[in-house]
């Protein structure tokens, strides 16, 4: 075995500052090694990032905090508290649902609470609750599946899901015989419960019809492990690893665009930034999602590419950002309005490549739980609808995307967002090519890899690389996926299979 001081001398370049890159830095870090992180913009976060105008406070990335378990787990890798660093907040209602036929029902943690909710959905009362129950045990059964291994082990191909759960496991107890949509429709008469918790594919940012059934875990890490918001806005999630960065010792050289990862045979040996500087380390770690890291920074053959086809990219978004001189009561902090139509939906963004007609439109209204976030008698709202990643064959024009937001801003003055133009003193918007831009993400992506049973078993990348023994990626488009519980659960277990490989090497 190494010893701690041997440990020591092996450097680690960590390319990026999103929270998977972040996670990796201090978990190595925690084991000795010595870290630098390299960023190209000015903060770190990533996609976990804000902008402040004329006093209202705009979170451009992530809008709910999940699993927060993950979380504790990477600040005890370190000998650290959480909640020395940063501190959340309960929300509740978890969401509130808008359907185009009037009605409006939340979801909610709470037993009471949420068997009074589903009382307002067309049909028997009691028929909905046991048909609710009878769908979440389903759930925590996928969950546990799901938690025992892929999770805690980070598990990274379907030859390691075999070996670890056995056949038994898989044939019987995993559901992927089904998609998703095709699960809850066994288990919900109602229409409308259908589309809510088919949206809960919005955590992966894929779609209900395409992602295997084992994904309606998702509702279990709501109703069982709560929802949150980190107190004061969500950017103090990045402040607080920021905090523990400095308190580790690990460098962030903000402002430093890597052009390339130098490579020598099967190993890489160090980055060449855009200026030209050149840094050597033992192990690469690549936050920037694979397939741009493949093909812009390691400049591999299309045979190579070709291979990574599967790891298509998730959707993207219209990120739009409106500050109103009224407030809008009706809202919660979190909230979704349906469409008519949701699997026309579904399959316009993910089958056609289209900007959808009729959108289900995610808002978040964050002054319900903290007021900071606009002025006095204001509202700040973030409105999200899923649409397709950029098409470098036929991309679509910010034209199009202009007269998307227009059909968006329709939608909810007719669901009851009133004069919603008229109130608007603050806009803000983000297309895919602002996330291309901005992130380095993959033609846009906001969620990495899609989860598509077709295409990938709903498998992101591997966190090894199949050609350079000591490169690693971290972050949405690698194992265990987008949302940023699993990106700081990607980063723990990077570190696990480096520690993992140099055992080996000892």
């Amino acid at each position: 075995m190494q010893s701690s001081r041997e440990k020591e001398s092996k450097s680690v370049l960590v390319v990026g500052a999103g929270l998977g890159g972040l996670s990796a830095a201090i978990s190595l870090r925690a084991e000795g090694f010595d870290v630098e992180i390299l960023e190209k913009n000015d903060r770190i976060g990533g996609k976990l990032n804000f902008s402040e105008i004329d006093g209202f406070g705009f979170d451009l990335g992530p809008s709910i905090f999940t699993l927060p378990q993950i979380f504790r787990d990477l600040f005890a890798r370190a000998g650290r508290r959480m909640e020395d660093y940063l501190e959340l907040e309960a929300v509740a209602p978890h969401w509130r649902n808008f359907f185009e036929d009037g009605l409006v029902m939340d979801l909610d943690d709470d037993p009471g609470t949420m068997r009074r909710e589903l009382a307002k959905v067309p049909g028997d009362p009691e028929e909905n609750w046991r048909q609710f129950q009878e769908f979440m045990d389903y759930a925590r059964g996928q969950y546990r599946l799901v938690e025992e291994g892929y999770f805690a082990h980070g598990l990274d191909t379907v030859w390691e899901f075999i070996r670890y759960y056995g056949w038994r496991k898989l044939i019987f107890g995993m559901d992927h015989r089904h998609r998703m949509a095709e699960s809850i429709a066994k288990h919900f008469d109602s229409e409308h419960l259908r589309r809510i918790f088919e949206y809960f594919i919005k955590y992966v940012g894929s779609s209900a019809l395409d992602s295997p059934g084992y994904m309606n875990m998702m509702p279990v890490i709501q109703f069982d492990y709560g929802l949150w918001y980190v107190k004061g806005g969500m950017y103090n999630l990045a402040r607080g690893l920021g905090r523990l960065l400095d308190d580790l010792g690990i460098p962030v050289r903000l402002g430093s665009e890597v052009a390339a990862i130098e490579k020598n045979g099967r190993s890489v040996h160090g980055v060449t930034l855009a200026g030209g500087e050149r840094l050597s380390a033992d192990y690469v770690v690549c936050n920037m999602e694979v397939l741009p890291a493949y093909r812009k920074l390691l400049h591999e053959p299309p045979g190579f590419m070709k291979k990574l086809e599967k790891f298509a990219p998730a959707c993207s978004g219209l990120v739009l950002h409106l500050g109103t001189d009224r407030v809008y009561e009706q809202l919660a902090h979190h909230n979704f309005f349906y469409s008519k139509d949701q699997s026309k939906h579904f399959n316009s963004v993910f089958h056609e490549g289209k900007l959808p007609e009729d959108p289900t439109i995610y808002l978040v209204a964050p002054t319900r739980t903290d007021p900071s976030k606009a002025p006095d008698g204001c509202d700040n709202l973030k409105i999200l609808p899923h649409i397709p990643p950029i098409n470098p064959e036929r991309p679509h024009t910010h034209d199009d995307y202009l007269a998307l937001k227009e059909r968006v801003i329709d939608k909810l003055e007719r669901m009851g967002l009133t004069g919603l133009r008229k109130h608007t003193i603050v806009e803000d918007l983000l297309t895919p090519v602002d996330i291309e831009r901005m992130y380095k993400s993959n033609r846009g992506s906001i969620y990495g890899v899609v989860s598509d049973w077709k295409k990938n078993k709903a498998f992101k990348a591997p966190k090894q690389s199949s050609k350079y023994g000591n490169l690693f990626f971290t972050g949405g488009s690698v194992n265990p996926g987008g949302g940023m519980p699993m990106a700081i659960l990607c980063g723990q277990k990077v570190s696990d299979r480096i520690l993992a490989r140099e055992a080996k090497l000892s």
